[in-house]
């Protein structure tokens, strides 16, 4: 079997990672904050619950559902040597998997791996940064290097589309499978403050194929010009793109629901809705 193309430098990621401020990391708590109120949600019990995640000093050391409270063991997503990080356990009731998705080389093989982690009727939820996230930033520097070099370079992380999602879990052999999307619109003083703060997050550049040469002044200067003509506000602050997929889905279990069978019902639609007239 062949294996995926190698997108994403995973080593460089570690390092970025490593380096990053204290500042605050408002995508993290956002997403922590959602996945809070999606366990709240659910009539369930998780005696035995997993949550991976870029910074395992940020992950929660526990969730309440609508009926129990539960312990998660924390694992950081960057731990191991590839993709996936060491998971010792297994039979997991529940899985959370946070900000690591997008930046899989082998999604379908991830989402597989984890699969096998889980105990029968067990749940992965799943959030990661959508293929809209950054577009601003992207059309920005795709215009800039057209403008400075007379063609494009990759600067800006390709990410799953919400359509690929459902497919994703499926292929997994996950049952029920849910995808939906989060979208919400940032406002920043410039180009520049963005930059600074993905840079103060780990969020530069981790793909295998960027640009060797750092970014300099002129191309800076073009990619700002550009963004502030296309997404740019008249009070002079421009608005970026951050887009949550969110996924779940279960591994089968005989005491799920499932699909009637065609011409299994009972009621016709006509009885339903009332003879026409």
């Amino acid at each position: 079997m062949s294996q995926p193309p190698r997108i994403f430098d995973s080593a460089l990621i570690r390092q970025h990672l490593a380096r990053r401020s204290d500042s605050a990391d408002f995508v993290h708590d956002l997403v922590l904050a959602d996945l809070e109120d999606r366990l709240a949600t659910l009539i369930r019990e998780f005696p035995k619950a997993l949550i991976i995640g870029p910074d395992t000093a940020k992950l929660p050391l526990s969730g309440q559902t609508a009926s129990a409270q539960f312990a998660f063991e924390r694992i950081d997503s960057f731990s191991g040597e590839d993709d996936m990080p060491p998971i010792e356990g297994d039979n997991y009731n529940l899985i959370v998997s946070l900000l690591h998705l997008q930046v899989v080389n082998d999604v379908p093989g991830y989402l597989l791996r984890l699969r096998q982690k889980l105990a029968p009727d067990g749940l992965l939820m799943i959030a990661a940064l959508g293929g809209e996230t950054l577009t601003e930033l992207r059309e920005a520097f795709l215009a800039a290097d057209a403008l400075v070099y007379g063609g494009s370079s990759a600067r800006v992380v390709p990410m799953i589309q919400v359509r690929d999602a459902g497919a994703l879990l499926q292929r997994a052999g996950l049952a029920l499978p849910v995808a939906d999307v989060e979208t919400h619109q940032v406002r920043y003083s410039s180009p520049f403050a963005l930059m600074s703060e993905l840079k103060a997050l780990g969020a530069s550049n981790p793909l295998v194929d960027r640009p060797r040469k750092l970014a300099g002044p002129a191309l800076l200067a073009a990619a700002a010009n550009a963004y502030l003509v296309r997404d740019g506000d008249p009070d002079g602050r421009v608005r970026a793109t951050l887009e949550i997929i969110w996924l779940s889905g279960w591994l089968p279990h005989e005491s799920q629901q499932k699909p009637l069978k065609p011409g299994s019902a009972t009621v016709r639609l006509q009885d339903v809705l009332g003879r026409s007239t």
